[in-house]
């Protein structure tokens, strides 16, 4: 079976949605519970398949212990490893041999991506973005707004007003 035949059995068993932007170019969104979607491209080049999926923007502070995190999980990453681009904004990459794609190896790539994305989501937010979701649920309150996307993050809002 060709990359091209192997990528698209792969996402159309799992039940994935996606998009074929050209031979062996394929535009995933993988489902998630704390980070709702994390869109993935999977791509079967000339000497090797790569897969990039965007995690998170561009830390707004606490970069050195947002960096010191994603170094450390890395270590525990199958297939893929955290990175960031000109702009700082972090993603899971992974380049494999072409010869290594098949359903199995392509199902466990996706699986990791979607663990890492989903399950390192809050806590990115956390290290990097804790004042912008104070200063969000603040004007929540004030307005009155729903805080239900943000009910994971009450407690640093709580541990800021209890110090």
């Amino acid at each position: 079976m060709d990359v091209d035949s192997v990528i698209q059995s792969t996402v159309d068993a799992a039940g994935l949605k996606y998009e074929k932007k050209g031979p062996g170019r394929y535009f995933v969104t993988l489902p998630g519970t704390k980070k709702l979607q994390t869109n993935c491209w999977l791509i079967a080049g000339e000497h090797a398949f790569m897969v990039e999926a965007f995690v998170c923007r561009r830390p707004d502070e606490k970069h050195e212990d947002v960096y010191r995190f994603l170094l450390r999980r890395n270590a525990k990453l199958y297939g893929v490893a955290y990175t960031v681009d000109e702009m700082g904004d972090i993603y899971l990459v992974g380049r494999i041999s072409l010869d290594s794609v098949s359903e199995v190896e392509l199902d466990k790539i996706l699986g990791q991506v979607l663990e890492a994305a989903d399950n390192d989501f809050n806590t990115l937010l956390e290290l990097g973005f804790a004042s912008s979701i104070r200063r969000e649920w603040d004007w929540r309150v004030s307005r009155g707004e729903s805080l239900a996307n943000l009910s994971a993050f009450e407690h640093l809002v709580r541990s800021e007003t209890d110090s």
